[in-house]
């Protein structure tokens, strides 16, 4: 295999740019970030009581878990959604009807309401 004169392979020549290139772009985003640091999360209030609370998507979990104090937090925190989601993961087969509309499949559409009802709930109970 021969190469022309004016050709340049990709090692060592272009393999050297490629370096310098990215070594510019990692410096320039370095300087950057040390130019404009990002606002991370909230200020912080150390003279306040640290309140922990979950992310908005966990708050009705969060809610349901005051339900249940002391020794039965299982049943709250465990039992309860896992039964609830459960029930969401086995409809498909627990009604198998042919019947495509809601109003036809009356049990289907309590179950799935109720636990979307109850999710919504306990999450703006959670937030009042």
């Amino acid at each position: 295999m021969q190469h022309k004169a004016n050709e340049k392979t990709f090692f060592p020549y272009y393999f050297f740019e490629i370096t310098v290139v990215a070594l510019f772009t990692i410096e320039a985003v370095l300087i950057l970030a040390v130019l404009f640091p990002p606002a991370i999360g909230r200020e912080i209030d150390f003279s306040a009581q640290f309140s922990p609370r979950p992310e908005w998507y966990f708050l009705f979990l969060y809610e349901l878990t005051k339900f249940f104090p002391g020794k039965w937090t299982f049943v709250g925190a465990v039992l309860l959604p896992g039964l609830g989601f459960s029930a969401l993961l086995l409809a498909p087969f627990l009604d198998s009807s042919k019947e495509r509309s809601l109003g036809k499949r009356p049990v289907a559409a309590v179950v799935g309401f109720g636990l979307l009802a109850s999710v919504i709930g306990l999450t703006i109970l959670s937030l009042l």
